[in-house]
């Protein structure tokens, strides 16, 4: 059942949320919604102490280590970790406390997607699928959604769609899928990708991008047959949000667990 699933973005060492598609090398270039004053521990610990599970910490870019490791201290095991995740330390992040590692732009050398990477991900966290989620992040570009790398600025050769999904689930235990096009927007989610994602994915697979309101998780729930779970950033009050509480994402929670 579909179920609401927060988020810790860091960039910079700083828990914020960013316009997705304003990312780059380019700080002048950057959109920013929202830049808190609380540190990731903050929101780890406020995760924990409403069960919410699934949870997950994206590093946007260098200089996070340091804050990811304080949220995944403050909830060792609660939390998935993902930005710059390779075969050399996917393992770390396990060991530090994270319960699955997020891969991307690994899988993706020369913006060409690699099988053998993905192998190499899962012998070093011993071909455990359990740990592994993967990051199929995407922008739409000719009636197609293309998987994007590098703070998705770079378009891949994969596309998002019910042969790359069959593809990639034996290797993994579950998908997390910004629409990069919508993210932090709060103009609405891509509900064709959300209908698709319901379709196409046995297992679990979280969407974010573009949420603006409770009634948002009502629409992915009915769009999605209860598949697919949302993500909600820019919008939340505890990230600057108006339309939203984080208090009524929970209760949300609460109600369609007793459905």
């Amino acid at each position: 059942m579909t179920k609401f699933r927060p988020c810790i973005d860091l960039h910079a060492g700083q828990v914020k949320q960013i316009v997705g598609g304003t990312l780059s090398d380019q700080d002048s270039q950057l959109r920013t919604n929202h830049t808190s004053k609380l540190p990731a521990s903050h929101f780890a610990n406020l995760y924990r102490e409403h069960g919410l599970n699934g949870a997950h910490v994206i590093m946007l870019g260098p200089g996070n280590e340091a804050t990811a490791r304080e949220a995944l201290k403050a909830w060792p095991g609660g939390l998935q970790l993902g930005g710059g995740v390779t075969a050399e330390n996917a393992r770390q992040w396990i060991e530090l406390g994270a319960e699955k590692v997020i891969v991307t732009s690994y899988l993706f050398p020369e913006a060409r997607f690699s099988l053998d990477r993905l192998k190499a991900v899962l012998v070093t966290l011993d071909n455990d699928v359990g740990k592994l989620v993967i990051d199929l992040s995407c922008r739409k570009t000719g009636g197609r959604w293309m998987v994007a790398m590098n703070k998705w600025q770079t378009l891949t050769n994969m596309e998002v769609n019910q042969e790359s999904i069959k593809l990639l689930e034996p290797y993994c235990s579950e998908f997390l899928i910004h629409a990069a096009d919508n993210e932090g927007l709060q103009n609405g989610i891509d509900k064709e990708l959300v209908i698709k994602l319901g379709q196409w994915c046995t297992k679990p697979v979280t969407y974010a991008g573009g949420a603006r309101d409770i009634q948002d998780l009502d629409l992915v729930r009915d769009l999605s047959a209860g598949r697919v779970d949302l993500t909600i950033g820019s919008a939340l009050d505890v990230f600057g949000g108006s339309s939203i509480t984080f208090a009524e994402c929970v209760t949300w929670n609460q109600q369609q667990s007793g459905r």
